[in-house]
């Protein structure tokens, strides 16, 4: 059996985050489900077909991935500002 040199020094994932892990990963993969089927199958069904009542209008395909990105821009830019400010030097006077 080969063990990991790391498995002495780090814990590992308790049952609680592999819950909230896999809960992402089925998030993710509804959301991208959806999205799939959104952009990419649903031009090609009629436009009277009953399955378009259960999704948003085409506008929205572009629009809401650009939120999303501007939103998690921002998220990064704050964290690394923030990181920045709180991890720097005081300058000293002579």
């Amino acid at each position: 059996m080969v063990r990991c040199w790391a498995a002495n020094r780090y814990s590992f994932a308790t049952g609680a985050d592999q819950v909230v892990g896999m809960g992402l990963v089925g998030f993710s993969l509804v959301l991208f489900t959806y999205y799939t089927i959104w952009v990419i199958i649903l031009p090609f069904v009629d436009s009277d077909h009953m399955i378009h009542k259960y999704f948003l209008p085409r506008e929205y395909s572009v629009i809401l991935p650009g939120v999303a990105a501007l939103v998690l821009v921002l998220c990064v830019g704050t964290f690394i500002a923030v990181v920045t400010w709180k991890n720097r030097k005081p300058k000293k006077v002579d």
